[in-house]
């Protein structure tokens, strides 16, 4: 009782026209609930309506009836009984005849033919009845537009799902049509209305007795006046119909049936002839659709007005430049406009469809003297616009004319290639293989660069054309091209090396035909093995002659590259031996060899590079470098020379680059590049004594690089491998003495970076396979390792920390050792017996634990460099604790933070430089490091670990700001805090950015005053500037606009960094965003401020100086 009450005063509010549309959607939404739920059946909510159904007031009874429709769009999928379907559509049917019900009655016949077939249909019958009645009683184009797109959508779905009854209503349906378009102008509108004319158009395809074929005059003459469409949607409107849609939504209801061949064909070409750019582009897309709906039988009277037409539109290309480019060798070399291009796949459709209109096109006068064009002038450079249009477009028209079809392929090259070949004086071979000169041909060749261009055209048109072995004896263009094979290729080969560097157009002509030469691939290639190989050996020659990368070296190595990754695409077996005897063996040997001309870089580029385009080409090549590395690096350490080391460094960047990134991409790569690395640790294990320059400095830096990338991305299984292989080593190394150096201060006292270069190697090498092994893999004696690594980094080799981080990030409960047994070694070591520590500091407990690291970093006992050491290897080990989550990691950003202060608990001062090294420890701890502890490198990382640090860090160290005792101390800690704030997610400081604003803005000023901390204060800055632009900041940038734009006019005069000023100024802009009565009385100091800018030496920072000043100029008229 209490849901019917409640349905009462829903009914009452949507009939109600005085009550807000918010009143009206929530009455709907709520008795829609009750229909979805079953508290309310649709019967029961009939009968509840019956008197707003049925009542004599006509505003009352509309809106009842549009009620009960939106009931019904609601239920589209609620099963209803067939009896209820029926009557309810008798209803609706009925009332389109009640004008001022047409809407309610629309909505409901709409939503009851949408309805899905298990929830019950309307019938046939019922369907037939109710598009009757709406052509009889409903005049479309008199409603609203919103009841005019309800009148389309229904006739629509009639059509789509009752075409039966639709074809049983025969011209009526028809007529009706007619009627609802006529004079539609809305595009939504229009959209479903194009749609309803290919739906009517698939009702009755048959000529015979069709009613459509008696109004197809009218229904065209409807639908045409639309074409060209001129209307533009608004930018930004989501509602809004694109012009590209409804265009091509009109194209498929002009090209839907043959029966408006006779008058749409000559609209287009009419439209063709315009000087619009739209109507060329739509009418030529339409003729397209054209082609394909009306038929070959149909289209053929049109063709000899069609291809005129067609060529005036080819033609009015206005590029004439071909480019003689790197990128422009795999394309036609220029830039085709839009008409042009719809012209070209027009041209291709044509021939493709019926080869008889290759017949207009062969036997046309102006494509037949492109002989006489091409022979009047040698370069391209040379020609006038005019002849270089006719060379380019004849080009694009035999070219698209030859890539439809085998048999228009035929027709093209038997009309043409040989004149073309006559005209370049090419001979061609008989059947011993000897050429022989064409009568009528000269006896040299005549480079003429247009006729080049087109035989490169037609060559690479063809190569997708190519028949099986079976086919060939009845394709006549492979046995042309055949004949002219060979003296192509000399030809080709002639031209690229007699080109020059200034002459690219030679040089770009002669690799492209070589390359067009070497695509024609196939089971019965016009190329031979032999021949393809002549190819394969000439570019591979102008890859290994030249000293420096010039235009030529660049084009025949992308030549290659294309043909490796052709001959892979298409399986080709025989091809690909060649490829890889001929190209790939000869740049790997190049690579291995140690007397070579080329420059080493130049080799290994070429080599990656030709290799990268098969897997088997890849595996070779690893199996090359690492054959190259072996050579290299044995002649370093016997001879002493500085060359291998070199080539060395070059080589694993190269492995790092360009192999590494494709391991997932090829089976087998990482058991090569295992390999490898295995094959890196012999080499070194093998070696003696050696040391190195700078060069060798580069070289270490290259293989650590390499080796923790091949750990990284290798499996663990493989991982172990390379553990245990190292391990090996570094066992049969002087290091492992270094585990027995006591921790304790007057051992430490003496420690000095005093590795010999091959250790130093050995370790770095050790680390690097640490920091890339996973959590899964097996370390051997872990204990022993933590205390090698902490007395390494005590020495001052960063490495070691780096892998000691990553050992406890990574310790898991499988290792041998466990997390606190590590943290035990390095944090709680017991002092050795025999070391007198005075009692004033034996007896002080450090954050919670007397340590050695602690009492190191604090300056209670050692060297400065040692103190700087031991806090940098402090924080890359707090940098593993805080990234898995750790609790121990506070203990450590304490005694940090203990080094910050200007002295420690013993009264005594801290270096400056152990301060600084403390404030970038912050930077280590939260930035997001590349060398390790990174998700590439397997590291264990706990969500919201920045955020759970920040919030720990940041009040301490605003609170050691405040009481900081000298400016030094102030300083650091500023340069801390910026650290945790600039690498913490933005969230973080949106949401507290009214605490941390004050901060930065100190920070910001405290690390301007002089260069050291630059960088940092950049970091600092572009936090405040996403505080600027954002909602959540907006309140506390107003409260404290005064400070920031003192801060910000400040950093415009910044000249240690550019970027500095730049962002300055830009926050100086984003400002006025702010209450006009905030940032008005500081006007004329920004104003000031932003006009010495003007005189910045750097024209970034001058520009938006500019900007600023204006927008700031502007504010100063406002009242």
């Amino acid at each position: 009782m209490a849901a019917l009450n409640n349905l009462t005063e829903h009914l009452e509010s949507f009939v109600d026209v005085t009550r807000s549309p918010s009143h009206h959607a929530d009455s709907l939404k709520a008795i829609a609930s009750s229909l979805e739920k079953g508290v309310l059946s649709i019967n029961q909510l009939v009968v509840e309506m019956d008197m707003y159904l049925t009542t004599t007031d006509d505003v009352i009874r509309a809106r009842g009836i549009l009620l009960l429709a939106e009931m019904l769009n609601h239920l589209k999928e609620k099963p209803l009984d067939t009896a209820v379907v029926q009557s309810l559509a008798g209803f609706f049917t009925a009332k389109l005849a009640e004008w001022k019900s047409v809407r309610g009655a629309l909505t409901g016949c709409l939503a009851l033919i949408k309805r899905k077939d298990v929830a019950g249909l309307v019938t046939a019958t019922d369907a037939e009845a109710m598009a009757k009645a709406m052509i009889k009683s409903v005049q479309v184009q008199s409603l609203a537009l919103h009841d005019r797109k309800i009148c389309f959508e229904l006739l629509e779905c009639l059509l789509e799902q009752y075409p039966e009854a639709m074809i049983n209503m025969g011209n009526l349906i028809v007529y009706a049509t007619c009627e609802a378009i006529d004079g539609e102008k809305d595009p939504p509108c229009l959209m479903i209305a194009f749609h309803i004319v290919e739906l009517l158009t698939q009702l009755f395809p048959s000529p015979s007795s069709s009613p459509l074929a008696a109004e197809a005059s009218d229904l065209f003459d409807i639908i045409s006046c639309y074409f060209p469409l001129h209307y533009t949607h608004t930018k930004g409107d989501e509602a809004s119909i694109p012009r590209e849609e409804l265009s091509r939504r009109l194209s498929l209801a002009i090209s839907s049936t043959p029966f408006f061949e006779p008058y749409a064909i000559p609209l287009l070409l009419e439209k063709l002839s315009s000087s619009l750019t739209v109507a060329k582009v739509d009418s030529l897309r339409c003729l397209n659709d054209c082609v394909v709906k009306y038929g070959v039988n149909r289209m053929k009277k049109h063709y000899k007005d069609l291809w005129p037409a067609l060529k005036d539109a080819l033609y009015s290309f206005t590029e004439t430049d071909l480019s003689f480019g790197l990128e422009s060798l795999t394309s036609p070399g220029f830039e085709m406009g839009e008409i042009h291009r719809e012209a070209v796949d027009l041209l291709q459709r044509l021939v493709k469809q019926d080869i008889s209109f290759l017949g207009l096109v062969v036997d046309d006068p102006r494509v037949n003297m492109i002989s006489d064009t091409i022979s009047r002038y040698s370069q391209f450079e040379d020609m006038p616009d005019t002849s270089k249009l006719e060379i380019l477009v004849v080009s694009q028209i035999l070219c698209v004319s030859a890539r439809a079809s085998v048999e228009s392929c035929n027709k093209i090259f038997e009309t043409f290639f040989f004149r073309l070949m006559n005209t370049l004086g090419i001979v061609e071979k008989v059947s011993s293989g000897d050429l022989v000169h064409n009568e009528n041909s000269t006896a040299s060749i005549k480079l003429y660069h247009g006729g080049l261009h087109l035989c490169i055209e037609l060559l690479t048109a063809s190569k997708d054309l190519i028949p099986s072995s079976e086919e060939s004896s009845s394709t006549p263009w492979c046995s042309i091209v055949n004949r002219f094979s060979v003296s192509l290729i000399e030809a080709f080969t002639s031209v690229v090396q007699s080109s020059y560097d200034e002459c690219s157009a030679d040089a770009y002509l002669g690799v492209k035909g070589l390359l067009a030469m070497g695509m024609l691939c196939g089971g019965s290639s016009p190329v031979s093995k032999s021949e393809f190989e002549k190819i394969l050996k000439t570019l591979t020659s102008i890859i290994t002659a030249q000293r420096a990368k010039t235009v030529k070296w660049e084009l025949a190595l992308k030549a290659l590259i294309c043909m490796g990754s052709f001959i892979d695409r298409y399986s080709e077996r025989e091809k690909a031996m060649s490829y890889m005897g001929v190209v790939v063996e000869n740049l790997v040997s190049l690579a291995c060899s140690s007397h070579c001309s080329l420059p080493y870089p130049m080799i290994l580029e070429a080599t990656s590079e030709v290799c990268s385009t098969r897997p088997q080409y890849v595996e070779k090549m690893v199996q090359g470098f690492e054959e190259a590395f072996c050579s290299s690096f044995s002649d370093f350490y016997v001879n002493g020379n500085s060359k291998p080391i070199e080539n060395c460094s070059q080589l694993l960047e190269c492995v790092t680059n360009k192999l590494l990134p494709r391991v997932t991409e090829i089976d087998g790569l990482e058991k090569f590049l295992v390999h490898f690395a295995i094959s890196m640790w012999n080499q070194i294990e093998s070696s003696v004594v050696f040391s190195y320059d700078v060069s060798g400095r580069e070289f270490v830096e290259a293989a650590m690089k390499t080796m923790r990338q091949i750990v990284g991305v290798a499996l663990v299984d493989s991982q172990n491998s390379i553990i245990q292989k190292a391990y090996n080593v570094i066992s049969s190394s002087t290091l492992p003495a270094m585990e027995s150096i006591p921790l304790t201060f007057a051992a430490l006292e003496g420690l000095h970076r005093d590795l010999s270069t091959r250790d130093e190697l050995i370790l770095s090498l050790f680390a690097s396979v640490i920091i890339g092994a996973s959590p899964k893999a097996s370390l051997p004696d872990v204990k022993s390792l933590i205390k090698l690594f902490m007395v390494s980094f005590l020495k001052g080799y960063i490495p070691a920390a780096q892998a000691l981080g990553s050992i406890v990030n990574k310790l898991g409960i499988s290792s041998d050792c466990s997390l606190e047994e590590a943290c035990d070694i390095i944090f709680h070591q017991s002092f050795a017996s025999g070391n007198n520590i005075s009692s004033d500091d034996t007896d002080k407990t450090i954050c919670g634990s007397e340590t050695l690291l602690s009492k190191i970093c604090l300056g209670f006992y050692g060297s400065v460099d040692l103190q700087t050491r031991a806090i940098t290897g402090l924080a890359w080990i707090g940098k593993g604790l805080l990234m898995r989550g750790d609790g121990r990691v506070n203990e450590i950003a304490l005694v940090l933070m203990e080094c910050l202060k200007s002295s420690n608990s013993s009264g005594n001062a801290l270096h400056p430089s152990a301060m600084k090294h403390a404030a970038d420890a912050f930077l280590i701890l939260m930035s997001d490091s590349e060398v390790c502890l990174n998700r590439k490198f397997h590291a264990v990382i706990r969500p919201l670990y920045k955020q759970r640090f920040f919030s720990i860090t940041v009040p301490i160290l605003e609170s050691l700001i405040v009481n900081s005792q000298t400016p030094l101390s102030r300083t650091m800690l500023h340069v801390a805090l910026a650290h945790v704030i600039s690498n913490v997610p933005v969230t973080v400081i949106l949401d507290n950015t009214k605490k941390l604003l004050p901060m930065i803005l100190e920070g910001l000023s405290a690390l301007s005053v002089d260069a050291v901390d630059k960088e940092t204060l950049f970091s600092l800055l572009l936090v405040l500037s996403g505080t600027l632009t954002d909602i959540k900041g907006q309140q506390s940038v107003s409260d404290n606009a005064h400070k920031i734009i003192e801060c910000l006019v400040k950093l415009t005069s910044y000249r240690h960094l550019m970027v500095v000023r730049e962002t300055a100024i830009q926050c100086l802009a984003t400002l006025l965003e702010l209450p006009h009565g905030r940032i008005y009385p500081f006007r004329r100091e920004v104003l000031q401020a932003v006009t010495k800018a003007l005189d910045d030496p750097k024209r970034r920072v001058r520009e938006e100086a500019i900007k600023c000043r204006q927008a700031w100029t502007s504010i100063t008229s406002r009242s």
